[in-house]
């Protein structure tokens, strides 16, 4: 049995410090090697032993999580998850955590603390995981030491699957997209190389809720193209991004000739909300062969089976290189099950999309 990834808890929380090493030394694939009410005291034990992760609070005493982070990136780049309560008036110094290199965020409540991390300890063990690997350029094998995990359910609980196209012929193209881990500067470096005209692009990014619209808002000022978080009947045009919004489903759908957006609430799909899967299998029924699918760094499989889904409806699809991806699991789901047409670098994706989305050869 390979080793357990040893983890590091930095928050100035006590019942916080606790309930995570609980959770994380719970799971066979995890152990706790260290604790710290602060980064100064953090910085002090990283003098004898390196952890494979750290979680990181954002609001500490004696140095801020933002500025530790930054520090210890330059001196030791170990993966580390923020773990915040500040996700809504802090969203911009999570967004800069992740720009200074942090894998994902897990967003804290204000008020039942303790018992929101019990609640989420699966997806906690495995941002975690996906964490460490992160660092190794490689999916892990996601283990639990919980026999009472809800069942993964698929996106027939949202939509049902594609029966043939009965839609009005269009020859307007849409493009859809799904990342996780290591997404927000994929995506990033993918929406800044599209030019102003680009066809119309609905994105699901797991992100926690609160965070997309600062994401969005983010990215529509460094991008030639208009980017905002999705918001329910928003139409897909070009030139146009949508980011699907923490917490909400969203779906491609389509009047006419006319592509927009149903958001929607719903149970988890392949434990995410929004879902990969589900918008992918809205582009199948809705867009079939006018759709691109892109599928990009990720833990996990969401969005692999609903890629299939499009593919059989005739769309052409796209998967990141297992080099470029923080997390080959997504797109080496999809690959895996045959979904996907062309495996590009991240740097060629978005020619490859144009170029699929204007003439459909690889």
């Amino acid at each position: 049995m390979a080793e357990p990834i040893r983890v590091m808890i930095v928050d100035d929380s006590a019942v916080v410090r606790e309930t995570l090493k609980s959770i994380l030394d719970a799971d066979p694939g995890l152990q706790v090697v260290a604790t710290a009410a602060d980064p100064i005291i953090a910085a002090k034990k990283l003098e004898n032993d390196i952890p494979d992760v750290i979680t990181l609070d954002i609001e500490m005493p004696r140095m801020d999580g933002i500025s530790f982070l930054k520090k210890l990136m330059a001196q030791h780049p170990i993966p580390v998850v923020i773990c915040s309560s500040q996700a809504d008036q802090g969203s911009g110094n999570a967004l800069k955590a992740l720009e200074y290199g942090a894998v994902d965020i897990i967003q804290k409540p204000k008020m039942g603390t303790k018992q929101f991390l019990e609640e989420s300890r699966v997806t906690i063990c495995d941002v975690v995981k996906a964490a460490h690997a992160s660092r190794r350029r490689k999916p892990v094998r996601q283990l639990s030491a919980f026999a009472d995990v809800p069942p993964k359910l698929t996106a027939d609980v949202i939509l049902a699957r594609p029966s043939g196209n009965h839609l009005i012929e269009t020859t307007d193209r849409v493009v859809v997209v799904g990342a996780s881990t290591g997404g927000t500067e994929a995506l990033r470096e993918l929406l800044q190389a599209l030019p102003i005209d680009s066809p119309g692009i609905v994105v699901v990014q797991h992100m926690p809720e609160h965070f997309t619209a600062a994401f969005a808002k983010r990215l529509d000022g460094i991008c030639q193209v208009s980017v905002k978080e999705a918001e329910d009947n928003d139409s897909v045009v070009r030139g146009r991004v949508l980011i699907a919004p923490g917490n909400r489903h969203t779906l491609l759908k389509r009047s006419g000739a006319r592509y927009y957006v149903e958001v929607k609430d719903g149970p988890l799909v392949s434990r995410h909300r929004p879902s990969v899967d589900v918008l992918f299998r809205s582009a199948a029924r809705y867009a079939g062969k006018n759709a691109v699918g892109v599928i990009m760094t990720g833990m996990g499989d969401d969005g692999a089976r609903g890629m299939l889904e499009m593919k059989d409806a005739g769309a052409f699809n796209i998967a990141q290189d297992e080099a470029s991806c923080i997390v080959y699991g997504m797109p080496n789901e999809a690959v895996k099950r045959g979904a996907v047409d062309r495996i590009v670098p991240l740097s060629g994706i978005s020619q490859a999309l144009l170029r699929a989305a204007v003439d459909r050869r690889p």
